[in-house]
Order: structure tokens, then C-alpha cells, then sequence
């Protein structure tokens, strides 16, 4: 799926697929300089911008935009998006799955504080400006940022393209202005530099490190696939790029126009005309807002994606705006702004966070390339091609990641431990979820005609309601939990007109909506099979409307309707909806191993402070009735007691 070019696409892919990576040169150089002690060579110059130059080219160019681009899933694309087009290729894939995502969403953390925090500090250049007053800064309007996203961003969105091509322009013209007097870093394109510096220099990890800053935000290239389409990203990367490098060869250019100089300033602030510095700090502090901005967003759409893949607990999602691919996880807003916050509070400055920031997305980064060598070999029957690709990248990608490990003890921990914790709760998600379907009890529900003819026919139990609603789980069509059927038959049994037992089954295309449905008894019981994609709303509420009014129109259901029923928008009433929610407990008496007992005990320990289920498909809580089941069926002890007279 490709979406047209015009104008305005284009203005809306630069507004949100670059922000991250566009705004790389407010730091990459003031970075690279640093790990020299601010002293000046020419090798340090042109060895770093050559690494740039080909990092650039190499990691975001080849991999990214002309390799990567190509893994769309219906044209939605990011590292779930992949993971769904290879997850029946092997049940490992969830690995690389569960800790790319991780790692990105820990990235989404520490994008914010560097960004805004390094476009802030150019202000010391106008006035003398405090630490303390910094830090003040960059609180506010992070703040103010995180308050936006509850009313969503419509209003912001629509400056973000003509602001970030102001940006980009910005960058050129100030790159160009000092290449014009030194034009011989243009040499530095040769690659010989970069290798030269990389090998001989003492501090080559943390260079590497350094330069690494510069791809950060090709990962968003790929995440922001679905919202601009491939070739809009294709057209304004070559835009983007030439704009990046200029600005990059013009910091090179003005530095070795003072070769031998300690410099401890931001050369990206030193570049511009005194006149316009303010001015310029305004613009980066906008772009690095949209930068921002987009980390956030983007964050919202991985834990919406993974909430619905079942590997993430489920969180409230809105949709603040019409456009439904905007949205809004309060939970994951506020956790974000809780440990943006913190970082700025805890390292104060760019340069501290620069040893946090990188070492997360170099997870990412090897994580994709493992899922993208796997679809270029299974999904493009190309074998050879996969293992060039994950040689290649893969060996780049260690390289930059043992270079960022050198930042561990200076901040890179931070990122680590955002990570891991994220890890170790998908991974508590999953396994207690493998556990619970391992042990729960299956049935057929076609077994049971005779039970709900019976139950139907008893006038000594009263009607529960006239549309008893039951949701369930079962991988198989026509299976149901022996414990819905408990609740129906044993537990307070249920009368009923109507029996809907709903199954959700989440496709590995974006976008379906489909639903089939089984008769187990004709005009009685029915089992509702929803095929519904990974990026789909599920509101079981609405569907299930819609599939009982088509099941009345082609006379599948009699409905006789009562006389004081009122029709509403010119649909066919129904009667009364009972959904019946099974909540799970843990019994004390299992034959679980420790291990499995303590997954399972943490994973109800989270859901107490997740979305209920009511509310996550959309149900009205007043039609609702909860009851406990124990989320561990027959495993319990088989001890005996001895009767004795």
C-alpha cells in the first residue's frame, strides 16, 4: 500500500517520520568533539563526519529506507507489525519481538529530556543561563507537552510538516554558510577517515558511541510506514538527508577553520549568525518538541499493537480525535512523563544523557534486523540475501552496541532498566498466558444441546436474561472453556433466549474485520468467531449489534418483538444483554511449580491495575455479571481425607 504524492504528504511524512532523526545534529558533533576533550584535529573532524556520512548511508539509507521500507504489513510497518508477518515461522521470533519493542519504548523516554534539554542550553550563547534555569525550562514545556496529549494533537499536527521543513532548510543554509569556507571537508566523504580514526584512535568505542546518535530515529522511519507510505518517505529522506549532511559537513568545516582550539560550546549554535541565534534556539526547541511528539505517539501505537497481540497487559486506549490511528494510552502518557522528569531531574544536562541515549535503540535496531533476515528468508524465498543482510547489519549493529556499552555506568543503565523491566512484564504477560491455556479444560460446546434444550424447557429456574454473553479464548473453532459451561449448567444456572459465546482472534494483517458464526442450537446458542487485525478496536458491544441484526435479516434468528420494545436508528430490538465476565483467582491448592505459581500470582497482581475486560471491548458495566473462577483448572492436590467412626 502505497499513499499518493502531493504536496501535503510529503509535508506530513517530514512532520512525523523525522523529528527524531532530524534533530540528531544538535548533539552528534558536540558529542563527537567531546569524546576528544573539545580539542580540535583534523582527525577527529573528518574521521568523524566520514562515520557519520556512512552510518547514514549504510544503517539508515540502505537498511532502513530501501530494505526495511519493503517489510509492510498491508502497508503498516514497525517491529510487531513484522514480528505478525513471521510469527507461525517459529515461536522464538517472540524474543526478538518482546525485546525491540521494549528497548524502543524505552527510547521513547530519553528522546524527550536530550532533545528538548540540548535545544534549550543554546540559550546560554544569548544570556547567562543557570543549570538550575535550564532544567526549570525544559520541566515546563515537557509538561506542557504531556498535558496536550489528553485532547489529542490535530492542532499541533498541522504545523509540524511546514515546521519541520523550515527546520531542515534551517540546517542547510547554516550548513552551507560555513562549507563555503572550507570546502575541503568534503574529503571526508572518503571512508578512509572514518576507518583511519575507528582503528587508531584510543577512544574508538566511545567515537562509535558518539556517531551512533546520528541513526537514532531511523527505527521511526519504519514504525511511522502505516500514517505515510513508503514512498513519501522515500522522496523526503532524499530531502532530509542532503539537508542532515550539509548541516553536518558545515559543523565539520567551521571547526576545522579552527583546527588546534579547545571548543566546549555546541558548534550547532556556534554555526549561526549572532542575530540569529535566538531565533534559531526557538526553531530547534519546536522541532525537538515534534520530535518528541512523535517518540510519544509512536509509543502509543507499540503498546496498542502489543496490548491487542496479547503479550502486553491491557490498558485503557482512547481516541481523542476522529482519526482513529491517533491515540491516546493515559497509562503509558503519564509513565513517560513521570521518568522524562526524572532523567532531566537526575543528569541536568545534554551531555550527561548522551550516555543513556543510544544504547537502548541499538537493541532495537539488532532486534529488527534478526525479524527482517527471517521475512527476507521465509517471505521472500531469498536464503542467501538473509544472511548478507543479517551479517552485514548484524555486525554493525553489535559494533555499535559494544561501543554503547561503554555509557552503562555513565546513564546507559537507565535505559537498561527501563528495558528490562518492560521485558519482565511482556514476558510475565506471555508466560502466564501460555500457563493458564495449558491448563485450562476444553470443550466442545455442540456437546451440550441437550443440556440447553433442558435448561430451556425447566420452569422451576426463572430467565436470567434474554442475550446471555460469555467471551472466550479457545484457538479452536467451536471449542469453550469447560468452566463457561460450568457457569451456565452448574453455578446459578442461566436461563436464557440467546446463547453468544464471542471468540476474538487477532489476525497478522492490520486491518481485518471479519466474523463467521457457528449454531449449536438453531435460534438459541451460537458461537461468534471475530477475525479482527492488530490494529482493530475491539468493541464486541457494537459488533455483536451488528452480527445479530444480520442475523435477523437473513432470518438465521426469530425474533417475536415485544410490544413496549422501542426500535432505535431503525434497528431491530433484541431484548436485554447479560455478559457474564469470568474473573480469575488463584487457589491455594495447585500443583504448580513455584515458578509457574509466581508467574501466574504476578500476572493477576498486574491486571489489578489494568483496563477490565468491560471496558477494554467496550460493554456497558450495568449489563455485566462477574464472576470468580479459579485460573487454574484441575491441577489441584489429590489428597484424601480418612473417614473414621
Amino acid at each position: 500500500m502505497n499513499k499518493k504524492i502531493s504536496i501535503a504528504s510529503l509535508l506530513v511524512a517530514l512532520g512525523i517520520v523525522y523529528g527524531d532523526i532530524g534533530t540528531s545534529p544538535l548533539y552528534v558533533v558536540k558529542s563527537l568533539i567531546g569524546v576528544n576533550n573539545g580539542l580540535i584535529t583534523k582527525e577527529i573532524v573528518y574521521g568523524g563526519i566520514s562515520l557519520v556520512f556512512w552510518t547514514l548511508t549504510l544503517q539508515t539509507t540502505i537498511k532502513y529506507v530501501l530494505l526495511t521500507l519493503q517489510a509492510d504489513n498491508k502497508g503498516e510497518g514497525g517491529i510487531f507489525s513484522l514480528y505478525t508477518l513471521l510469527r507461525k515461522r517459529g515461536k522464538w521470533l517472540i524474543v526478538p519481538a518482546v525485546i525491540g519493542g521494549a528497548s524502543l519504548l524505552a527510547d521513547g523516554m530519553i528522546t524527550p529530556p536530550i532533545t528538548v534539554t540540548t535545544a534549550i542550553e543554546g540559550l546560554s550563547l544569548v544570556v547567562d543561563l543557570k543549570e538550575a534555569t535550564t532544567v526549570s525550562i525544559v520541566v515546563i514545556i515537557l509538561t506542557f507537552l504531556f498535558l496536550l496529549q489528553r485532547f489529542g494533537t490535530d492542532f499541533i499536527g498541522k504545523i509540524f510538516g511546514p515546521m519541520m521543513f523550515i527546520w531542515f532548510i534551517m540546517l542547510a543554509i547554516l550548513g552551507v554558510s560555513q562549507i563555503v569556507h572550507y570546502k575541503e571537508i568534503f574529503a571526508a566523504i572518503n571512508p578512509y577517515y572514518g576507518i583511519k580514526l575507528f582503528l587508531t584512535s584510543p577512544k574508538s568505542v566511545y567515537l562509535l558511541g558518539a556517531v551512533f546518535l546520528c541513526t537514532t530515529g531511523a527505527e521511526a522511519l519504519y514504525s511511522d510506514l502505516g500514517h505515510c507510505g513508503r514512498k513519501n518517505i522515500h522522496y523526503t529522506w532524499i530531502y532530509v538527508k542532503t539537508c542532515l549532511l550539509l548541516n553536518y559537513f558545515g559543523q565539520g568545516a567551521y571547526l576545522m577553520t579552527r583546527e588546534g582550539q579547545v571548543i566546549n560550546e555546541n558548534p550547532f549554535f556556534l554555526i549561526m549568525p549572532q542575530w540569529f541565534v535566538l531565533p534559531g534556539i526557538i526553531i530547534a526547541t519546536i522541532a525537538a518538541i515534534i520530535a518528541s511528539q512523535a517518540l510519544i505517539s509512536g509509543s502509543f501505537t507499540l503498546v496498542s499493537e502489543a496490548i491487542k497481540l496479547n503479550i502486553f497487559p491491557k490498558l485503557q486506549v482512547r481516541f481523542p480525535n476522529e482519526d482513529k490511528g491517533k491515540l491516546y494510552v493515559p497509562v503509558i502518557n503519564w509513565i513517560l512523563y513521570v521518568g522524562c522528569i526524572i532523567l532531566v531531574m537526575h543528569f541536568r544536562e545534554s551531555s550527561n544523557m548522551e550516555a543513556a541515549y543510544g544504547l537502548a535503540i541499538t537493541i532495537t535496531m539488532l532486534m529488527t534486523t534478526i525479524l527482517l533476515s527471517q521475512y527476507i528468508k521465509f517471505n521472500k524465498n531469498k536464503p542467501i540475501l538473509s544472511k548478507v543482510i543479517l551479517i552485514i547489519f548484524g555486525t554493525i549493529e553489535i559494533s555499535f552496541f559494544y561501543a554503547n556499552l561503554f555509557k552503562f555506568a555513565h546513564g546507559g543503565y537507565v535505559t537498561i532498566m527501563i528495558s528490562s523491566m518492560l521485558v519482565f512484564l511482556m514476558y510475565i504477560w506471555i508466560k502466564g498466558t501460555q500457563i493458564k491455556q495449558r491448563y485450562t479444560q476444553w470443550v466442545k460446546v455442540s456437546n451440550y444441546k441437550e443440556q440447553f434444550r433442558a435448561l430451556k424447557e425447566d420452569t422451576t429456574v426463572p430467565l436470567f436474561c434474554t442475550n446471555l454473553v460469555y467471551l472466550s479464548e479457545a484457538k479452536i473453532d467451536g471449542d469453550i472453556e469447560s468452566k463457561i459451561i460450568y457457569s451456565i449448567f452448574n453455578k446459578q444456572p442461566k436461563k436464557a433466549k440467546y446463547y453468544w459465546f464471542v471468540n476474538i482472534k487477532v489476525t497478522d494483517e492490520p486491518y481485518t474485520k471479519e466474523y463467521s458464526v457457528e449454531t449449536i442450537v438453531p435460534n438459541e446458542a451460537y458461537v461468534i468467531n471475530f477475525r479482527l487485525g492488530f490494529r482493530v478496536d475491539q468493541k464486541v458491544n457494537e459488533f455483536l449489534s451488528q452480527i445479530i441484526q444480520d442475523l435477523i435479516q437473513n432470518k438465521e434468528i426469530e425474533i417475536t418483538p415485544k410490544k413496549y420494545w422501542m426500535n432505535y436508528e431503525n434497528r431491530v430490538t433484541v431484548g436485554d444483554f447479560k455478559f457474564v465476565m469470568l474473573e480469575e483467582t488463584l487457589p491455594n491448592n495447585t500443583n504448580l511449580s513455584k515458578w509457574d505459581n509466581f508467574i501466574i500470582s504476578v500476572k493477576l497482581l498486574i491486571k489489578h491495575f489494568t483496563i477490565s475486560q468491560a471496558k477494554w471491548y467496550g460493554i456497558d458495566t450495568s449489563v455485566i455479571s462477574v464472576e470468580k473462577v479459579p485460573v487454574i483448572v484441575g491441577s489441584y492436590s489429590n489428597e484424601k481425607l480418612k473417614r473414621i467412626n
